[in-house]
């Protein structure tokens, strides 16, 4: 890396004084003018199991909504479940370990991620519910609630046509992208079916009607394949689609603005695992410079996932969760050349990069490596993954964390 992009980039970071929420946001103010006109700020993570990245999109949040208006936390969470933990922090409606639980994904039952949603639940007590802070799941999976609100309605308005609609259905309670593939999509038509039938019965079936539209999306996801010759034709192209569209309905109010928080892979603004347009792409196509992806990336440390032993036996959620240690990041890598340039935690702005010298604008744009990891990592050789980022082309901002430790699990 030549010492004109190093300096560049020393001169560029923003030194964050604390990945806490609650203390003084003196840091964060350059975040007013960088973020003027947008609506959706995607906030990353290179890990799902990474203490400091939960705790600092918890101190941003805080930021968007305090102090830049921003109205709602969309999730890589259950959207069947999202319902429940937004009536808990608007309304106190149950507790907030139970409706964090009932999101299905053990990525999220965390300490750090209880932090937030009774943070969120303090912030609106009093306030009129204009401005209360909304949390709202874009994810179609884990969409066991979806079929209780809807077996709930057809056992008052059609308790006979209820067996019929809902059996075929039963199986995307816990299914997952790809699990039973089926070119003929009988799941997505039975799940069409049953969202016929709702709109036959007006007004008081809204609720209803808008988790069978979940209901379509996951048996889309379900009954798609997990490997195409196109990728866009994969389960996992038609999951960031879904969640795309399920963050562009909120924005029809047009007051709105959301905070974002999903993996590094799907905010970014181009594609992901080679070839899947991400939800950031559609996001940046729809909304344009309205949407803000920004990157969370580490220098070393640890982070807990799921281990998986290597080899086509393996599944999604197959394997103990555990902790993985990783040394610092290797030359050349994205990470490194941060930790180079900046070595504490701070915030880059690669969107202020339009006017730097050409080595900057060229080192943005060329390809490098990063490190990515998901809900489930391989054994022994995840220490080596690495996926090819174009830094400027698939985030508009990174933020760096120095030292990366496991997120902290609630009790079972």
């Amino acid at each position: 890396m030549s010492d004109e992009v190093t300096r560049w980039l020393a001169r560029a970071a923003l030194p964050l004084s604390g990945l806490t929420a609650g203390v003084s946001t003196a840091d964060l103010q350059p975040l007013k003018s960088i973020l003027d006109g947008v609506r959706i700020v995607g906030m990353g993570e290179a890990t799902h199991g990474t203490s400091e990245f939960f705790r600092l999109k918890h101190r941003l949040l805080e930021f968007l909504v305090e102090e830049t208006g921003f109205s709602v936390l969309a999730m890589e969470a259950s959207a069947s479940a999202g319902p429940a933990v937004d009536a808990y922090v608007r309304r106190g409606v149950g507790d907030a370990a139970g409706v964090l639980a009932g999101l299905g994904f053990w990525t999220w039952r965390t300490r750090e991620v209880l932090g937030m949603i009774e943070w969120m639940r303090a912030y609106n007590r009093g306030r009129p519910e204009d401005q209360k802070v909304r949390f709202v799941g874009i994810d179609p999976q884990k969409c066991g609630g979806s079929l209780a609100v809807v077996g709930s309605f057809l056992r008052e308005v059609a308790p006979d046509r209820e067996a019929g609609l809902l059996s075929p259905l039963r199986v995307l309670a816990e299914a997952y992208p790809g699990s039973h593939p089926d070119p003929r999509r009988h799941l997505v038509r039975d799940a069409e079916e049953l969202l016929g039938f709702l709109r036959g019965h007006g007004p008081e079936a809204a609720d209803a009607l808008r988790h069978a539209r979940v209901l379509v999306r996951a048996a889309d996801l379900v009954t798609g394949a997990r490997q195409h010759t196109n990728p866009e034709q994969t389960a996992f192209a038609a999951r960031d689609r879904y969640m795309a569209e399920a963050v562009g309905e909120l924005l029809a109010d047009p007051s709105v603005k959301i905070a974002l928080w999903a993996h590094n892979g799907h905010i970014a603004k181009s594609h992901y695992g080679g070839a899947v347009p991400a939800m950031g792409r559609h996001l940046r196509t729809r909304f344009g410079d309205a949407y803000y992806a920004l990157g969370l990336l580490f220098g070393s440390g640890s982070f807990r996932a799921r281990r998986m032993w290597p080899g086509p036996w393996s599944r999604p959620g197959a394997g103990a969760l555990g902790t993985h240690r990783i040394g610092p990041a290797h030359p050349g890598t994205v990470e490194a050349r941060l930790a180079t340039a900046s070595p504490g935690d701070h915030l880059v702005d690669l969107r202020g990069a339009a006017t730097a010298p050409a080595a900057v604008r060229e080192w943005l744009d060329g390809r490098h490596h990063m490190r990515s990891f998901g809900a489930v990592v391989p054994r022994w050789t995840y220490r080596f993954h690495l996926s090819p980022v174009s830094p400027a082309e698939e985030y508009d901002g990174l933020a760096y964390v120095a030292v990366s430790t496991g997120s902290r699990p609630l009790p079972a």
